[in-house]
């Protein structure tokens, strides 16, 4: 299943990105993922949430990552449990982001675990951390960024933008502050199936934001044409985040819709293929 859905998206990305419990949902983990991926020939992000591990598991399952050559880290807090399909389950948050980011940092540049035991071989780690422009408190994000950055973040990639005009001032002030010239930042898209998945996702996943007007775009949308609609509505949004000051990239978010990834990518003009060894 895991390679059948990055074949079709796969050959245009520049890397997979593994989520870890995503919305604090069970899934295959984010190591074991990646290392399949990576086997076959695919550039891969693995990613590490805080909320199910203590230092300990966390320090121990990056240099695993390392070992394996999986060497871009996404570093995140994680949603909470109630989110997810367990919500029974302990929180553990024993760091949070900017503390995992930190870890990470240190074991690669110093070559040393939190608790000053020294390692025998220095990790190898390309650093990322999460961004959300989209949601309050808005002046407070780019001050996120620089914490991040001075941990030890390198890129970063954000929650799904459909609210452009809010990514602009969210990047005029980065730029301001000369962020983007100390990392590269991806800017999360994806397509919407209907209106019913855009009011499910702006009410239930965390951290989403989706203007009324896009919304009633897709519910004026008669039900043959909604899924070319979510599909245009991405492609004009990556338009233009591609004009936006300080944008690295696009961070491509279609679970279980990979094959409309790609065809927006076709749309978009982005659909140079790689070669996969």
């Amino acid at each position: 299943d895991v390679l059948k859905a990055a074949n079709i998206l796969g050959p245009y990305a520049d890397a997979l990105n593994v989520t870890d419990g995503s919305g604090a949902n069970c899934h295959i983990s984010s190591v074991a993922t990646c290392t399949i991926l990576s086997n076959a020939g695919y550039e891969v992000i693995f990613q590490m949430s805080c909320r199910d591990r203590n230092r300990i598991a966390m320090q121990g399952e990056l240099l695993g990552a390392s070992a394996l050559g999986l060497y871009n880290v996404l570093c995140i807090t994680g949603d909470d449990v109630t989110t997810g399909d367990h919500p029974q389950a302990k929180r553990v948050f024993d760091m949070d982001s900017i503390q995992l980011i930190q870890t990470a940092r240190i074991m690669r540049d110093d070559g040393i675990f939190l608790s000053g035991r020294k390692l025998s071989a220095k990790p190898t780690f390309f650093l990322g951390g999460a961004d959300n422009p989209f949601v309050e408190p808005f002046e407070f994000r780019p001050y996120r960024l620089a914490k991040k950055i001075e941990a030890g973040a390198e890129f970063f990639q954000s929650q799904y933008c459909f609210d452009v005009g809010r990514l602009k001032s969210h990047m005029q002030k980065v730029c301001d502050l000369g962020l983007h010239e100390k990392s590269f930042i991806l800017i999360g898209v994806g397509p919407l199936r209907s209106e019913k998945t855009a009011e499910f996702m702006r009410t239930k996943v965390p951290g989403v934001y989706i203007p009324d007007e896009i919304v009633e775009r897709m519910r004026k949308t008669p039900s043959e044409k909604k899924r070319e609609e979510g599909k245009k509505i991405c492609a004009e949004i990556i338009q233009q985040i591609k004009e936006i000051k300080g944008v690295a990239g696009i961070h491509m978010m279609a679970y279980k819709q990979e094959e409309s990834g790609a065809e927006i990518l076709e749309m978009v003009g982005l659909t140079e293929k790689k070669k996969i060894e």
